[in-house]
């Protein structure tokens, strides 16, 4: 044998080697009848056809029926005769049906004195990254959307509460305050993936933000989980009945306490959740000759989610609920007003 066939023959099996090896691609060569003639092991991995299930097949087959309803296989050759290479990235379907979403180019083969032999194809599977990419579009969706309810809600706390504070020591104490349990909301939420917050989670931060012992408030209900804003319309609403209880009401002297208890109720179509807030031993209650930023936070949040009612009964302040246990739970309920 003659050194140039060998040096030929060495050539050729180190590009077969090449070609086999790379097989995080798909390589395919198919002759001027578009028909396969080469496929590599990255493109049996990719597209599961064995290579003596393809040569000889349509490359068209890799494609959607779709896309070759419109010719895109042709569209792809034209692009590598005109512009010497043809880019997609789009859906191609496996042997089994699946779809893949993959990225490609086509080129031209020519021989040694220029005449067209066929058309090359290499495709990635990008299917993954994709999902990945898509993913991090919803979750950048989803970050801004929370950004902006919260600085609503944060520049609703500070507009509400200079409006009936007294003086601006006051309207700093008290828009501390409220961030400060609205953002303790979030850490429960975040601990659970943003996706709900029980209600016992909610009263004992509000009871631990606040520094007051299980002796002041008692609260007792099942075990009820509350979708994002539920969670976070309850922290505000608590923070501003213990916060109110705190300078008027029951623990505004020792011997006070506060009852909270809540519910599920079986309803036909929808669950209802009962809640009520009783305050015990504290010093005889008078309706306010106004209603502050406070209670429109208190009635708004709540009637939301169901009906509810305060009395200002002499022997402490009562507050109940009577709340759609599906509405509380929706991850997409729309938020609530201040």
């Amino acid at each position: 044998m003659n050194p140039l066939s060998r040096s030929s023959r060495a050539r050729e099996r180190f590009l077969e080697a090449i070609l086999q090896s790379a097989i995080e691609y798909a390589i395919i060569a198919v002759d001027l009848d578009c028909l396969v003639t080469t496929w590599n092991e990255g493109a049996r991995r990719i597209l599961g056809w064995e290579e003596n299930e393809i040569v000889g097949q349509p490359m068209a087959v890799i494609f959607t029926p779709e896309d070759r309803e419109a010719g895109v296989p042709q569209r792809e050759m034209a692009a590598a005769l005109t512009e010497g290479h043809g880019d997609d990235e789009r859906w191609h379907i496996r042997k089994d049906g699946s779809l893949f979403w993959a990225s490609g180019q086509m080129m031209a083969l020519r021989s040694d004195d220029g005449e067209l032999e066929g058309f090359l194809k290499i495709l990635r599977d990008r299917t993954e990254q994709r999902d990945n990419e898509e993913r991090q579009r919803i979750l950048m969706h989803e970050l801004s959307h929370r950004i902006k309810n919260t600085l609503a809600v944060v520049q609703a706390i500070t507009n509400q509460t200079f409006r009936s504070a007294v003086s601006m020591e006051e309207a700093e104490q008290s828009i501390s305050a409220r961030i400060n349990a609205y953002a303790n909301a979030h850490d429960i939420l975040l601990q659970k993936n943003w996706l709900s917050a029980t209600m016992n989670a909610i009263v004992e931060a509000t009871a631990l933000n606040l520094g007051l012992g299980s002796n002041r408030i008692k609260a007792t209900g099942p075990a009820v989980n509350l979708a994002p804003q539920a969670a976070l319309s309850f922290s505000l609403v608590l923070h501003e009945l213990v916060t109110n209880a705190t300078k008027y009401g029951a623990l505004s002297v020792d011997t006070g306490s506060i009852e909270i208890e809540w519910s599920v109720r079986q309803n036909a179509g929808d669950d209802r959740f009962d809640l009520s807030w009783h305050e015990r031993g504290g010093p005889v209650v008078e309706a306010p000759k106004r209603k502050g930023f406070g209670s429109r936070l208190i009635n708004s949040s709540l009637s939301a989610f169901g009906d509810v009612s305060i009395d200002y009964a002499e022997t402490g302040l009562t507050l109940r609920l009577d709340a759609s246990l599906q509405k509380l739970q929706a991850q997409n309920y729309s938020d609530s007003q201040l």
